[in-house]
């Protein structure tokens, strides 16, 4: 299989305008970087599981206009995906509120047909996941996806990229840090790539610095790290060198909402297309510094064209 599969939830979206009205849309990190995929030309598919209700089907007809297979979506019966409420303080930083203990997403790999989209995962030419991800599912979830990544990383001739975004939330693990590290680790054992952000390797493991997240992970056996770190730029490790990308412009954001997701999607396009680990971090940044302009977590897509074009 030629495509790059996504792994996660998509959710309703509510984001409070300056009128202190909300606005419907939806979104969620892995989501959000299939579409940014989708539009830079890549060949991308998502995975997760979604309800029988008005919402559900809304979700799989955004994906499908924006190009991104939705084909790997079980859709369950009484069951309606999860909300999240975003608002924003003066600066442009964004915090959440959700409603999502019992999206459909969260059973993806025990739904019937878990199956399919396991050895889809096995088969495809990158599997992206995120902490998120990793947060949903139960044990017995979390052991058939970590076999899919591990088996995707063993058994094809050419091996599966496994890319995988920290993207580490504590509500998420309901305080419990030892299981959260748990988790993260085997994830990284059976991971090519990651593209943590320092700020969440901060609270998970109390890195001293972008260079500490990277000689943390490649213990692990990765080969490719870009830790984001804001305004700062990016720490990229990849063919044996660590460089520091600084970010082109500095920008003062209306929204960072989905912030980190476009830079992944940036990078990872532009490196699946042949780019130099620097060029793609720079293409990250340019993405990312165009999406934090906007409100919400998908930005319009005239505007993300015109960043390619530039």
């Amino acid at each position: 299989m030629s495509k790059v599969v996504c792994v996660g939830e998509v959710m309703v979206e509510l984001a409070r305008g300056s009128d202190g009205r909300f606005g419907l849309a939806y979104g969620g990190d892995t989501f959000n970087t299939a579409v940014y995929l989708a539009r830079a030309g890549v060949d991308v598919a998502y995975a997760t599981a979604l309800g029988d209700d008005t919402f559900s089907s809304e979700i799989l007809a955004l994906g499908a206009a924006e190009g991104v297979d939705m084909s790997l979506v079980p859709r369950l019966r009484g069951r309606v995906p999860g909300l999240y409420l975003i608002t924003t303080d003066e600066a442009g930083e964004r915090s959440f509120n959700y409603w999502r203990d019992t999206a459909p997403a969260r059973t993806l790999f025990e739904a019937e047909g878990w199956q399919q989209v396991a050895a889809t995962l096995v088969g495809a030419r990158a599997v992206y996941f995120s902490g998120i991800t990793l947060s949903l599912y139960s044990n017995q979830g979390l052991g058939r996806f970590l076999a899919a990544l591990e088996m995707a990383g063993s058994t094809t001739q050419s091996q599966t990229l496994r890319v995988f975004d920290g993207n580490f939330r504590p509500r998420n693990w309901a305080g419990d840090l030892n299981r959260a590290r748990t988790v993260f680790a085997e994830a990284l054992k059976r991971s090519s790539m990651a593209l943590p952000t320092f700020e969440d390797e901060v609270i998970l493991w109390g890195d001293a610095s972008p260079a500490a997240t990277i000689a943390r992970m490649t213990t692990y056996g990765l080969t490719e790290v870009v830790v984001k770190n804001g305004a700062a730029g990016a720490l990229v490790h990849a063919d044996g060198r660590t460089v520091e990308v600084p970010v082109e412009r500095a920008v003062a954001p209306l929204d960072t909402t989905g912030a980190g997701d476009s830079f992944n999607a940036g990078y990872l396009a532009a490196r699946l297309q042949g780019a130099s680990p620097e060029d793609a971090a720079r293409a990250g940044h340019r993405l990312a510094a165009e999406v934090i302009m906007h409100r919400g977590a998908i930005i319009p897509r005239a505007a993300q064209e015109g960043v390619r074009a530039h």
